[in-house]
């Protein structure tokens, strides 16, 4: 992306100057292993208040702040080999490990008590390991390896031609040696040349609090070992709810469904409810209607990479006994009696209208 929309080849150009800044701040989110793990996790919004993110508005800066790619400068690095004569060439990158590792994909169950407060876990999984007997190079021994006839060890066949841009060197990984530079003479007996074995290993894993169904942890190389000494790959650690006995979450709320009977709900009383830290009091206050809702505040989940937390929200429901009495319904007989009792025509009237309310907010 940097060739194909350095300034030199789009001269005037001011779409192909944005697609240059955008591949600089890409380089920047992935050279840097914590800014890269934030943008796997909350994308683009992840890094770009993070310390030390930056997005570039001047060509000038993208060059000396990416002087490993850029050469420090626009005659430098790779640009020098497209742009400026390439005496120097391409740098010698080398005979290059094995193949890396694949990731491996596990999922983690948390309680919402757990996704309230953090939680360390540890992970028992199976995985391709270094073989301890050759300890990766997949040979029988120091001698059970040779360097490569073809590339004489670099791992790589070079070819230089020039073009109507300057000298280009190619350079193509050797394919007896697959880029490593040496060639198995005799395979090590425990993995037969892989460097690698199938094997078990228990891994612990930090889960902040205030994560979300689908939020997913990588752990940088914990993943299948690579073959023959290559980079292992990464472990992407899913998580998942467990459905809680009495919460419903609603982003870092929890919502608590109360039955009180229609006496406390009358006179009002104090109730005993559970929270993700135990139980607690609440006071309900007299004429409570059904379907109130009611505020703890800061008893929710913690917000993730924040301050604070959410409330526990209680909706107060009131309870109709399917059974009474004889002497029960006596007593309700009576009540109905009384003038506060049963609701009068704007009781009616102001119920309808909560009701639609409901029906419209939900619609809406």
């Amino acid at each position: 992306m940097a060739l194909k929309y350095h300034p030199d080849r789009n001269s005037g150009n001011k779409e192909a100057e944005e697609k240059f800044k955008e591949a600089a701040e890409a380089y920047e989110v992935l050279s840097d292993n914590d800014k890269r793990r934030r943008y796997d996790q909350f994308g683009h919004e992840g890094v770009r208040g993070s310390a030390g993110f930056r997005e570039f508005t001047d060509i000038n800066d993208i060059f000396s702040t990416f002087g490993d790619i850029f050469g420090g400068g626009m005659g430098g690095g790779i640009f020098e080999e497209v742009f400026g004569g390439g005496s120097r060439g391409r740098r010698r990158s080398g005979p290059r490990r094995g193949s890396p590792g694949s990731d491996l994909k596990v999922k983690l169950k948390l309680s919402l008590e757990e996704i309230a407060t953090g939680v360390e876990k540890k992970l028992k999984i199976r995985r391709q390991k270094t073989c301890d007997t050759c300890h990766g190079t997949g040979a029988r021994g120091d001698s059970g390896r040779s360097t490569c006839p073809q590339c004489s060890g670099t791992g790589e066949i070079r070819q230089v031609s020039r073009s109507m841009f300057g000298q280009f060197v190619n350079i193509a990984t050797c394919v007896n040696c697959g880029g490593e530079g040496t060639i198995i003479r005799e395979q090590c007996p425990e993995c037969h040349g892989e460097g690698r074995i199938q094997g078990e290993t228990t891994i612990k894993v930090n889960v902040p609090a205030g994560v979300s169904e689908g939020n997913y942890i990588p752990l940088q190389g914990q993943g299948n070992a690579g073959r023959r000494g290559g980079p292992a790959g990464d472990l992407i650690v899913v998580i998942e709810e467990i459905p809680h006995e009495h919460f419903a979450r609603e982003g870092d709320d929890i919502v608590y469904n109360l039955l009180v009977s229609f006496p406390v709900a009358a006179l009002g009383g104090s109730v005993e409810i559970p929270t993700l830290t135990g139980k607690a009091k609440l006071t309900i206050d007299p004429g409570t209607p059904s379907g109130r809702l009611l505020r703890m505040r800061e008893r929710g989940i913690a917000h993730l990479n924040g301050h604070g937390r959410g409330d526990q929200l209680v909706r107060v429901s009131v309870w109709v006994p399917p059974k009474l009495s004889a002497e029960e319904k006596d007593l309700l007989r009576k009540l109905t009696k009384g003038q506060n009792i049963t609701p009068n025509e704007e009781d009616r009237k102001n119920a309808s209208g909560t009701f639609f309310e409901k029906v419209r907010d939900a619609f809406s």
